[in-house]
Formats: structure tokens, sequence, C-alpha cells
């Protein structure tokens, strides 16, 4: 099979002018007219993934981040991303990103988290036009309010989180939740506006976690354990539109983030 069908299939689900203005999605690594015979899926682009599609017989990886997101000046394995870049030329392994485009689906990373997370007739959170489907973060409600402290319990099992930074509780109970994977800070506003009892994201910085004064609970869960549904988010659109390829998981995408509890 070539690259360009299988970067079609992903790019039918998220087309790449959904991507934000920043980002650095789509094929790096490889020519659309290449062959290849297995991808593997991650969450970024690491040693271990290399080691791990070399390992499994993959010479294509797509991933949620991408590994280029600023220009690179030089190639002399200094540090992760050249290394790995370097490897993929080498090895004659594609890299392919699916970011912000595959976070503005709609049905994409935050539709996915969401439900994950139990939450129900999702709208889009900020969308890209006014009525669009497309866009950041989405909101929901739960079908039926819980108590704050049992939705934090089920994010931390849910996710496999380990600790989860959060703001005052505000509400004894949670039914309207907003999500946004990834760093979602710049949508508390929008959070607090769609009426949310609480809004869970990752990255915050200090400040953000004062920015809801009262108006919502803000949940920072990290930035991995949000994205990582991305594997099964991108597994669901290859395996329905390529039945007969060989797509497989990462078991080696790794949280760069550690925890000392």
């Amino acid at each position: 099979m070539k690259i360009k069908d299988i970067t079609d299939a992903i790019e039918r689900f998220a087309p790449l002018e959904w991507q934000a203005s920043y980002d650095n999605a789509g094929l790096i690594v490889g020519r659309p007219d290449d062959e290849v015979h297995g991808v593997l899926l991650a969450v970024d682009v690491t040693d271990e993934v290399m080691d791990e599609a070399e390992r499994e017989g993959c010479d294509m990886i797509v991933t949620h981040h991408p590994i280029v997101f600023h220009a690179l000046k030089r190639f002399n394995s200094a540090d992760m991303v050249q290394r790995c870049v370097e490897r993929a030329i080498r090895s004659g392994v594609a890299l392919y990103a699916c970011h912000t485009n595959l976070d503005s689906a709609p049905g994409g990373m935050s539709w996915r988290l969401a439900e994950r997370l139990g939450v129900e007739r999702l709208e889009v959170l900020e969308p890209s036009a006014p009525g669009a489907r497309t866009g950041f973060g989405v909101v929901g409600e739960l079908p039926a309010p819980i108590p704050t402290e049992a939705f934090l319990r089920r994010m931390q099992e849910t996710l496999g989180v380990r600790a989860i930074r959060h703001s005052a509780l505000v509400g004894a109970e949670v039914r309207r939740v907003a999500v946004c994977t990834g760093a979602g800070a710049s949508l508390i506003g929008q959070a607090r506006a769609a009426g949310a009892d609480i809004y869970v994201t990752a990255d915050l910085k200090y400040n953000d976690f004062m920015t809801p004064d009262g108006a919502l609970t803000v949940a920072d869960v990290g930035h991995f354990e949000s994205e990582y549904c991305a594997i099964e988010l991108l597994f669901d659109i290859l395996s329905k539109n390529l039945i007969t390829f060989a797509v497989r998981k990462s078991k080696h995408s790794r949280n760069p983030v550690n925890y000392w509890l």
C-alpha cells in the first residue's frame, strides 16, 4: 500500500486545512508514493517508538504530535528530534502527524475524551465559524448529576491519571462538562460562558486556576493523559478504511512527565 492511501483515509476524517496556522501536521518524512507494509500509531515519535516500529516491521509511524514542530537547522543527533528524524530517513520509515486537524475534526480528540468520561449531547466549545461543527473543545452533559469528587475519581480511573490538579471545587455536583484535550487554558472563558460545572483540559499555569473566579472548577489531567486517546481514534479511522492492512497501536508511547507521590 502507498503512503498516500493511508494519509488519504486520515485526511478524509481530519483534512490538513483544519490544522492551526502554527502547526506542522501532515507527512514529515517520506513520499506519498512510497510503499509501506505496516503502520504504528503513537502519541509521539521517540527512540522507543522507533525501536518498536523496526521490531514490528512497521515502515510508517503515525503520531498525534509532529516530531518536527520548529525548523531544524542541523542533523547531528544532538537531541531526540534530530536523532529520530535521521534514523527514520536512513531506515526508510515514514513519519506522519495528525495534530490540530484531529483536534478540530467533528468526532475528534475532545469528542473522544468526553465520550470516555460519559459526557453526552456534545457541542463544539469554540467553533471555527458560527454554527460550524469544526473547532476546538466540546461541551455536553452527563446523563445525571454526580458528586464532583466522584467525577474526579472517574477521570483518574478512566485516564490512568496519577494526579489531577484542580481549582477550588465550586459545586457539590457535576452535570455540564467542558473538555479540551492538550493545552486548553485559552478556552476557560468559553467553558465558563457555556455554563460548564467543570472544565477538563491540560497544561494549566498557576494563574489559570484563578481565572474561573468561582464560576466553575478547572481540572488539569495532564497533556499526555488527555491525548493518549489519539491512538485509539486513529486506529478506528484506519481499521475502518483499510480493512486488510496491518495497523498496530504502540505499546511504548510514554508520558515524558513523571510524578513523585
